[in-house]
């Protein structure tokens, strides 16, 4: 750390904002590393590069480094590394650690590690379309208790850090900083005058969107007509626009595509309700950000997606239904068409999502990050006990 209590941060993440294939995570990088480069800290950002973007650029404080592209960039980035940052003085190098992990203690030498863990895949990732793909992703994950061993590490959500413990990494070093939202004045603009539901995200096989068509056909055989806005890009586009077809939900469903921020906002305060159907996430950024909009949601019960609804009474701000089950996910949006319902869902959502804002995930960041640069600097990482991969750890985990 500098003389005036800056610090200098490494962030290692496959993409930065500017990336096209840029999703919640690089959401998270921007909106809690940008806010601490505004607040005087150095942060430096490794990721992949792609075509048309800078091998280097300063982005809203922060400074951008560039290597190879997304699927060579565990290959290129140790060479970047060593002959553009070996000999810059890093307090904390941060391994953002989304799905596969970086290594980054291998070869960024004797400084001091954390991570920051959003979401593993497991046997989801077969769900994911590329079997090649999917098994290296699995395997990779399974590396992920011996990476993590002895370094201080954030959970996304408790979800996430159960995932994590379970896999054996030891609950002592895990602490838990839920991601945040943008918040913006309360009011509002009107709901689409008929009832219509809103998922936005990626297009991905995993995610899971056949199964809210399915409930809007569902909903349908019972009498009551949904519309179902599907907003974001992906590879599994082409497939569920012919699963509407198949349906019979062409005036039903609208594929929206890629949104602008004002239309997001427009979509998420007219929506009638906001669906995540996923089998498992790292957190479920969109229902709080149709929370922040005083939408609610309804979501799987899956990991990172229940965390993001509350259900105990009166405080309920959305509907978790069991994973698969298309009954009950009809049901909870035919629920949500009442006015009453809907409304005080919706009021709860609000008070949810303005207790999580950026600024404040921001300042639980900076806290965390000042104590690891603090802590003794470890040259040699220790072995991991076999013990550690196997047994159960019960002692206090720390959820700031």
């Amino acid at each position: 750390m500098t003389g005036t209590g800056r610090l200098r941060l490494l962030v290692v993440n496959w993409l930065d904002g500017k990336n096209p294939r840029a999703g919640g995570a690089e959401v998270h990088l921007h909106e809690v590393f940008g806010r601490l480069a505004r607040r005087g800290h150095g942060v430096t950002i490794l990721a992949s590069g792609w075509p048309g973007l800078a091998d280097s650029e300063e982005w809203d404080g922060l400074r951008i480094v560039r290597s190879g592209r997304r699927y060579t960039f565990g290959l290129t980035a140790p060479g970047t590394y060593r002959r553009h940052l070996a000999n810059e003085p890093f307090d904390v190098v941060v391994e953002d650690l989304n799905k596969v992990p970086m290594f980054t203690p291998a070869w960024t030498g004797p400084r001091r590690h954390a991570f920051i863990v959003h979401h593993l895949f497991g046997a989801t990732a077969f769900a994911a379309g590329n079997p090649v793909l999917a098994g290296a992703t699995w395997l990779l994950e399974r590396t992920v208790p011996r990476l993590l061993h002895g370094h201080p590490c954030v959970a996304v959500s408790p979800s996430t850090r159960d995932d994590l413990i379970a896999r054996g990494v030891d609950p002592e070093y895990v602490d838990v900083i839920p991601n945040g939202v943008t918040l913006s004045p309360a009011q509002r603009g009107d709901r689409f005058p008929t009832p219509t539901g809103l998922y936005l995200g990626r297009l991905a096989p995993y995610k899971g969107l056949d199964l809210a068509l399915r409930a809007v056909a569902r909903a349908r055989e019972q009498g009551v007509r949904l519309e179902l806005v599907v907003a974001g890009k992906g590879e599994d586009r082409s497939r569920l626009e012919e699963v509407a077809r198949r349906l019979d939900l062409a005036s039903q469903v609208r594929f929206a595509g890629h949104v602008s921020e004002d239309e997001k906002r427009r979509l998420m305060e007219g929506a009638w309700f906001h669906v995540y159907p996923s089998p498992k996430e790292g957190w479920g950024l969109s229902n709080l950000e149709a929370a922040e909009r005083s939408t609610p949601a309804i979501v799987s019960d899956s990991p990172g997606l229940r965390d993001t609804v509350q259900v105990e009474p009166g405080r309920e701000t959305g509907v978790i239904v069991p994973h698969g089950d298309v009954d009950a996910l009809a049901r909870a949006m035919v629920d949500l068409t009442d006015p009453g319902t809907r409304e005080r869902m919706g009021r709860n959502a609000r008070a949810f999502a303005e207790s999580l804002s950026w600024d404040r995930v921001a300042d639980q960041y900076e806290a965390w990050l000042v104590t690891v640069s603090s802590s003794p600097l470890r040259r040699k990482a220790p072995a991991v006990p076999s013990s550690d991969l196997t047994s159960s750890n019960t002692r206090k985990i720390r959820i700031r």
